[in-house]
């Protein structure tokens, strides 16, 4: 079915509300945002039923983001120093639904920790994917490897380097699109949910891309990019929280 969204929310550097009573919590340390632009059409094939590619200037972008999670909670509940610590590595798409609410779409979240994996799958049928992973620091450079285990396909990597560069003073209206995303969407038991998250405004970095060898947007069913990304920043990071999924208009589930 085609889907013509209302008019898209606006891109905010800020969350738009709060997560007063969170589901979830979280902070994502030491961001690398890769992004390059991809096809309409690969894209809306692999969106949930409801949303198609949210756009800027007509381009939708596919990212590859690594990055260390750190301490996931439930509720307010301190977050869990060792199962909820570990690397992750992600493929996303950018969303909009037909009530204008402008998301992620992940297609893969490889992570070191099996039994987060195996919760998230089953829990949120999110696809994670338990890998192999490190990230390793040496002065201002960053280098994120992973090879996967589980589910598959197995030995599917990528290693990503970067340096840190100069902060962004004024973020251009890409950067913002980027990276200020406050939900997701995800096909949940054959029905599309919007979950919403809310975290401070992002401190990002220009940043130098020294190595990538990926093969996980490939996996995820996209063609591999060709070319370097269009834009390469990295986040010390932000603490994040997640709302119960919304029904249209914000309106959380009971």
């Amino acid at each position: 079915m085609t889907v013509t969204p209302r008019a898209p929310e606006a891109i905010t550097p800020d969350p738009p509300g709060d997560t007063p009573r969170p589901l979830l919590t979280q902070s994502w340390l030491d961001l690398a945002f890769l992004h390059w632009a991809a096809d309409q059409d690969d894209v809306a094939r692999l969106l949930p039923a409801g949303t198609v590619p949210d756009t800027l200037n007509g381009v939708t972008y596919v990212g590859l983001v690594a990055f260390r999670m750190h301490r996931v909670g439930w509720f307010r509940l301190p977050g869990i120093p060792y199962l909820g610590t570990f690397p992750e590595t992600n493929v996303r798409l950018y969303s909009v639904d037909e009530h204008g609410r402008r998301g992620v779409v992940f297609r893969s979240l490889d992570a070191s920790r099996l039994i987060p994996v195996a919760v998230a799958r089953a829990a949120f049928r999110l696809p994670y994917l338990w890998s192999r992973m490190a990230v390793e620091r040496d002065g201002d450079t960053l280098t994120y490897t992973s090879t996967r285990r589980w589910p598959g396909p197995r030995g599917a990597h990528s290693r990503i380097a970067v340096r840190v560069g100069e902060p962004v003073a004024e973020p251009t209206e890409l950067e913002h699109f980027l990276t200020a995303r406050w939900g997701m969407h995800n096909d949940f038991f054959g029905r599309s949910v919007y979950l919403p998250n809310t975290h401070p405004r992002w401190s990002l970095h220009r940043a130098e891309l020294l190595a990538c060898d990926d093969e996980l947007i490939r996996a995820a069913g996209l063609p591999a990019p060709t070319g370097a990304p269009v834009s390469v920043l990295y986040s010390p990071g932000v603490p994040v929280r997640f709302g119960r999924p919304a029904r249209p208009g914000r309106i959380p589930t009971p």
